[in-house]
């Protein structure tokens, strides 16, 4: 560990004052060294007074994502055990295929501050401003190229408990792939895959989370939000993640064990925003309005029409619209 981590670490441990000496004396450097590392913290955005006599106090930290500390609430045994970060990059689904090219592990996880060129679906641009998440899983699962997209729903089935957990923020999924709270859309979810021939080489999930955003464009006001709007609270984005990973862990194994929902149907469904309720199907140039039933166990969506004719329509083939308003 580096001298300035290991100063920070010992800031954070004491909860008050520590004294110059006492750093000298227990890291073995010169009171040089410890002004300089000072300094160093400080550049970083962390906030530390300093008082003759009394010595250095940690006021504040950055809000930034930690990636050491992150191990304070991770217990996942594979997901997330090599993480690649940056403060700024162009997106970290451009990163993370060319890591599942590389032969980068299972469970490598990319995740920045910023992204410059983050990607939404259908080539859309998503917009990544500063106290977000922006991060990229990368999977290698052993099944058919055509279960991908399931993987998808088991993301946001896990985010949605994820912040429900961390924030007791009470939240619905929006099919396939939108997590919702108060009928607004918090997060972003963009899976892609290399397959050859009938089984995938590798899966990246792109998630992106409103999590302290204060204000968004007037256009989108209506539908998006962010976990801080609706709670009042700054959330505490490494804690946040460590709680999504070990989640997802666990909800990604159950859909390894039978390639579907089946371990995961019924709490998907008891999330499902516009479930019993009337939906207008999007396809091509035809519009048709059917009650959403819930998802089957390979992800696609159930919908019924007047006549109590069933069938499921499955991501990508349609777009599923709320009557009134986003949902």
């Amino acid at each position: 560990m580096a001298t300035k981590d290991k100063i920070l670490e010992m800031l954070r441990e004491k909860n008050d004052y520590i004294s110059g000496q006492n750093l000298c004396d227990q890291l073995g450097i010169s009171r040089t060294a410890v002004w300089k590392n000072m300094n160093a913290l400080k550049e970083e955005g962390y906030v530390i007074d300093s008082v003759n006599n009394k010595g250095y106090c940690l006021m504040a930290e950055p809000d930034i994502i930690d990636v050491k500390r992150m191990g304070e609430y991770l217990h996942t045994k594979w997901m997330a055990r090599h993480i690649v970060y940056d403060k700024k990059m162009d997106s970290t689904n451009t990163k993370a295929k060319l890591l599942g090219e590389a032969n980068a592990e299972n469970g490598t996880v990319v995740m920045a501050e910023q992204q410059t060129a983050g990607k939404g679906r259908r080539g859309r641009t998503w917009v990544s401003p500063i106290g977000n998440c922006y991060f990229t899983v990368l999977l290698r699962p052993d099944v058919r190229a055509d279960r991908a997209s399931v993987i998808t729903l088991v993301s946001a089935l896990a985010l949605a408990q994820a912040i429900e957990k961390v924030m007791n923020l009470e939240t619905m999924i929006k099919w396939p792939n939108d997590v919702i709270a108060n009928g607004k859309k918090l997060c972003g979810i963009l899976t892609e895959s290399s397959s050859d021939l009938e089984y995938i080489n590798y899966v990246v999930v792109g998630i992106g989370v409103n999590c302290n955003q204060k204000e968004f464009p007037e256009e989108i006001r209506d539908v998006a939000s962010s976990i801080y709007l609706e709670t009042g609270r700054i959330v505490d984005r490494t804690r946040l993640l460590g709680e999504f990973f070990n989640v997802f862990e666990e909800y990604y194994e159950k859909f390894l064990k039978t390639e579907d929902l089946q371990g995961l149907e019924d709490e998907y469904n008891a999330r499902l925003i516009n479930r019993g309720k009337e939906v207008k199907i999007v396809e091509k140039e035809q519009e048709t309005v059917l009650k959403a039933i819930g998802v089957d166990r390979n992800g696609g969506l159930v919908v019924e029409d007047t006549e109590g004719n069933r069938r499921a329509i499955i991501s990508g083939e349609v777009s599923v619209r709320g009557l009134y308003g986003y949902v």
